[in-house]
């Protein structure tokens, strides 16, 4: 086994000497997950489906109550905060994770706290409208959950024992079309509408709330434009492809290419990308008549080229990825190519005979959607092997490449099909994690009449992989550090995984330094929850679910929401998992088990902080719970462990119903150790717990209502 440490600058490529096996290197053993000795965190869902039998699901391991005085200490991971992600906000898309991939960018990261196995749990909402649980979900601006529902596109309640919707839209009911709506590339815009493209090669702008913030029972179609038929008027010619994906640019110009899963050189298919100018998609929002001959763009492809991914935007302008080129794009009265660069591929790959594996991969180029910095543009291409691809943003010069995930078991091929996660962290360091994917794809998407344009399991997905698990998929994960220095730029081999095989599109949590991702255990068979260190690639935590094949994750992602305390999972059967800290309790009440989903935990900026009226710096997250039917004087107390020093330099800050921040009286707060034990000196990483006294209806209490309080606090320093 060897490490690489492969360097590439504008001037030169310098091959470094390999390395020896190390504690990060390839083919490493998997770290030792947190056993029952000294967590809870090898607990497994309580609820699961009547006709699996109990002895299939491990037994719950999860405290029987909130009581601290009646469960052992926990082991909860510590904060590794890093810095926030480095994405200017699109003033056309929602303040949110807005689309699969997180935001504009690509990046499939979020600066959202995630659970850190503090008590964790698995809670379950089941799926009963659905074929599966609830994939491709993403989150407007109020923390409304979108997602498909039967070939169109709603508001659910993911939360809810039984998935619930609360609103939405369906084609066959609400325009009587036949056509589906594509929801991998759908995304929200500032105002909380859904764009998306459909399987009729149409955009629409569907309205989902009212003016509060309110679901609306049926989403408004306030935008319907044939992009077809649009682009083969301004082509002069007939399209072969379909509409893949769309994205604003930061003018609000709706950028758009058209392909599939597979797009293959040799047959030929006509092509485009373009765009629909803003002014026209304004006059259209405004319930005027647009003229779209002089208001879509389009750029025409080589016969053979086009999109088998998602687009991204930045200030720069939009980013498309094709089976053969990667274009940087903007609107100028017409599609203005800033640059072209291509790259190589070795083709649409499947199983061969010896291979461990029976499916393949599913583009024929690269396979990963773009992924942007304020400053490179990150991609894989589709050799053999693979190799991450580094562009300068201004002009597409590939400023550094390196192989990935090139030294595997025989028997084993690599597709990087899922986007990679891309962090910089502002100081001059792009880390990259990329996950193989190959096996899941079903090799017949390689028969010339099959349509990849068609997202069914049975079309998309290797049979094998679905019922035998991910010992059908061919290993790897890896990180790749991009530094920038005085002479150019130069990538690195930081840790390698050849233990894991993986389909979630991991997600990277800044506001705790952890990655996340939801695989299969290949000894035991169960699917698990699983966190890894970002900084070195260990395993940190796992929690079991089960070992039937139905557990699987679709081969799709992982999903954060908005309170700091879910990670959300899609099965395979009807379930959609959650992973949740037990962080809020009522240490007086111990039979009381509060609703988790009526918790939060955020990231307050100290911008934020003192805005709000807070003193000195901000100390710690901001911890808000609701409960109901409470008594005169409830202790609500918030379990931690990113606190240190004096707890006498600390303040509590509440907020109060006119949204500023003041202090808490020091008579009704304390910070105690998890056995209810008064604390006065912290040390970080130990998991202490802040407990407040709160009177209903008082100054803490931001709810009016009887006998229910919802307490928001943060320690200042």
């Amino acid at each position: 086994m060897k490490k690489k440490n492969i360097t590439r600058s504008v001037l030169s490529l310098l091959l470094v000497a390999l390395l020896g096996l190390s504690v990060t290197g390839c083919g490493k053993a998997q770290a030792p997950t947190l056993t029952d000795e000294n967590t809870n965190a090898e607990a497994s869902a309580s609820a699961r489906p009547s006709d699996t039998p109990a002895e299939e699901i491990p037994a719950a391991n999860t405290p029987a109550s909130d009581s601290s005085s009646a469960v052992q200490p926990s082991s909860a991971l510590p904060v590794k905060a890093l810095h926030p992600k480095q994405v200017e906000e699109n003033p056309y898309m929602a303040k949110s994770d807005a689309n699969i991939h997180h935001d504009g960018y690509n990046t499939d990261s979020t600066d959202e706290i995630l659970p850190l196995g503090i008590y964790p749990e698995i809670n379950v909402s089941y799926e009963t409208t659905n074929a599966n649980a609830s994939p491709a979900i993403y989150f407007d601006s109020y923390g409304h959950a979108v997602v498909p529902l039967l070939g169109g596109i709603a508001i659910r309640d993911l939360n809810a024992e039984e998935t619930q919707t609360l609103g939405y839209f369906s084609p066959k009911q609400h325009d009587g079309g036949e056509y589906i709506i594509q929801s991998s590339y759908t995304f929200l815009d500032s105002e909380n509408r859904i764009v998306c493209p459909t399987s009729n090669n149409h955009v629409l702008m569907l309205r989902t709330t009212d003016e509060d913030g309110n679901v609306l029972p049926e989403f408004e179609k306030v935008l319907d434009i044939d992009i077809k038929a649009a682009s083969e008027a301004a082509l002069g010619r007939t399209l072969e492809q379909n509409l893949l994906s769309v994205v604003f640019d930061y003018e609000g110009n709706l950028w758009f290419a058209t392909g599939g899963f597979r797009i293959y050189p040799e047959r030929k298919q006509q092509g485009v990308v373009g765009y629909i100018d803003h002014e026209a998609i304004d006059t259209i929002l405004v319930g005027g008549q647009a003229d779209l001959s002089k208001a879509v763009y389009v750029h025409e492809l080589t016969p053979g080229e086009g999109a088998e991914n998602g687009i991204a935007a930045s200030r720069e302008g939009a980013v498309i990825l094709t089976n053969q080129n990667c274009y940087l794009l903007r609107a100028e009265n017409g599609v203005e190519i800033m640059w072209c660069t291509p790259y190589e591929s070795i083709g649409a790959k499947v199983s061969g005979e010896n291979d461990k594996t029976t499916g393949g991969g599913l583009a024929w180029g690269g396979g990963c959607s773009p992924s942007l910095t304020p400053n490179l543009v990150m991609f894989t291409d589709n050799r053999d092997p693979v190799n991450l691809l580094a562009l300068d943003m201004k002009t597409g010069t590939i400023v550094a490449e390196c192989p990935v995930l090139d030294d595997l078991p025989d028997g084993y091929q690599v597709a990087v099909e899922n986007s990679a996660i891309v962090y910089d962290d502002g100081e001059g360091t792009v880390s990259t994690i990329v996950c193989n994917w190959f096996g899941a794809g079903n090799a017949g998407l390689a028969d010339p009449d099959n349509d990849s344009s068609i997202q069914s399991y049975a079309n998309i997905y290797d049979t094998n992989w679905l019922t035998k698990g991910n010992i059908m998929i061919a290993p790897g994960v890896e990180r790749i550090d991009t530094v920038k220095t005085k002479n150019g730029y130069e990538m690195k081999s930081i840790w390698c995984r050849n233990d894991l095989s993986d389909t979630s599109i991991l997600k990277l949590s800044t506001a705790t330094g952890y990655i996340y991702g939801y695989v299969q255990d290949l000894g035991s068979g169960m699917w698990q929850y699983i966190i890894l260190d970002f900084e070195t690639g260990e395993t940190v935590f796992t929690m079991d679910v089960s070992n039937k094949y139905g557990y699987n994750n679709m081969a799709i992602g992982m999903y954060t929401g908005n309170s700091g305390n879910a990670l959300y999972c899609p099965t395979g059967y009807l379930e959609l998992l959650r992973l949740q800290d037990r962080f809020a309790y009522l240490p007086e009440m111990p039979y009381r088990k509060i609703d988790l989903d009526q918790a939060s935990r955020h990231v307050l900026s100290q911008e934020q902080f003192t805005a709000a009226g807070g003193a000195g710096s901000v100390a710690g997250w901001l911890n808000t719970i609701s409960i109901r039917n409470v008594h005169p004087n409830t202790t609500v107390a918030f379990r931690m462990n990113n606190l240190s020093g004096s707890v006498n330099d600390l303040t509590l800050y509440a907020y109060n119903a006119a949204g500023i921040l003041t202090p808490v009286a020091s008579e009704l707060w304390k910070i105690t150790s998890e056995d209810g034990q008064t604390v006065t000196e912290l040390t970080d990483g130990t998991l202490y717990e802040v407990r407040i006294t709160v009177a209903d209806n008082g100054d803490l209490d931001l709810n009016e209502v009887e006998k229910e309080i919802r307490l928001s606090a943060v320690l200042g320093k």
